[in-house]
């Protein structure tokens, strides 16, 4: 009392006071809540793909949006046939501005039924995997494109599967993660992509959420969700927020339970006249549901 005045020690009392009607089971789940640590990035799916690096930059910038991963052939022209001093130059353009580069979106896939089909997209990759690497990036993208007729699936998985570890024993040396994107008519079912993980069992191997509407179905979000959430990588995708009915929120609150610490990047397939707006707008919206 001899430091506090009377008007500040009634204050200070009346915080306790109304802190102890406070019921325990709310003090439980106060404990649990978690900070969202996630960052928000795009994909030069659509809104991109007209764009070279500097716009790419210049834009992001203005939209607040802090990384980006590059999908191949598109006008940013960042492809396995530069050379290293074409590298080193867009390396730098990512290293003195705001926005990251993350890493190449690549069409990589590796359920082809023909072997030379199969070794020829698995030495594109590697490729990619050191193209990523001189520009700064952390890994690449990749995808099962679907099961073939006449073929097992589980033919198909163990054959994708054992692709993925040896992409992800040869990105490792050069400290690239391969991010299996959910992607595929039939391949893009969590069990299936689960069942290609526990093949690809090498820890840089990792699963690419895809925010597909098959999330919801044979059990729901959270359970499918589940089935891969241990072996998620850096990379999440997600389309227009305020666009169609995927559970988002749900998605950001098992991410946020989780604690992911990646990054959640708009591959969006609207085509708005005005991208940056139309940047902003999902940023606002993201900032929103996480925080």
């Amino acid at each position: 009392m001899n430091n506090i005045s009377r008007k500040e020690f009634i204050k200070y009392s009346s915080v306790i006071i109304g802190a102890s009607l406070i019921p325990q089971t709310l003090f439980s789940k106060l404990k649990f809540i978690k900070k969202s640590r996630m960052k928000l990035g795009l994909v030069t799916y659509l809104w991109g793909k007209d764009w070279d690096v500097p716009t790419i930059i210049k834009n992001c910038t203005k939209a607040g949006i802090k990384g980006v991963e590059l999908r191949v052939e598109h006008a940013h022209g960042v492809t396995i046939n530069l050379n290293p001093s074409e590298r080193a130059k867009i390396r730098s353009l990512f290293t003195e501005s705001n926005v990251k580069f993350l890493g190449m979106g690549t069409n990589q896939r590796f359920d082809y039924p023909d072997k030379e089909e199969l070794k020829n997209s698995i030495n594109i990759a590697k490729e990619c995997i050191k193209l990523s690497y001189d520009i700064g990036g952390s890994g690449i993208k990749v995808k099962p494109n679907g099961f073939h007729k006449g073929i097992p699936k589980k033919k198909t998985i163990t054959q994708i599967g054992k692709s993925l570890n040896e992409l992800a024993k040869f990105g490792e040396y050069y400290g690239q993660e391969i991010r299996l994107e959910v992607h595929g008519k039939g391949t893009q079912l969590l069990p299936n992509i689960k069942a290609i993980m526990k093949v690809a069992d090498h820890q840089n191997a990792v699963v690419c959420w895809n925010s597909n509407s098959e999330d919801l179905v044979n059990g729901g979000l959270e359970y499918n969700f589940n089935l891969v959430k241990n072996k998620l990588g850096d990379t999440v995708h997600i389309r227009e927020l305020n666009i169609g009915d995927y559970p988002y929120k749900d998605l950001m609150d098992l991410l946020i339970k989780k604690n992911y610490k990646g990054w959640i990047l708009l591959e969006c397939r609207t085509d708005p006249e005005d991208k940056i707006k139309a940047l902003i707008e999902q940023r606002e919206i993201w900032e929103q549901m996480v925080s």
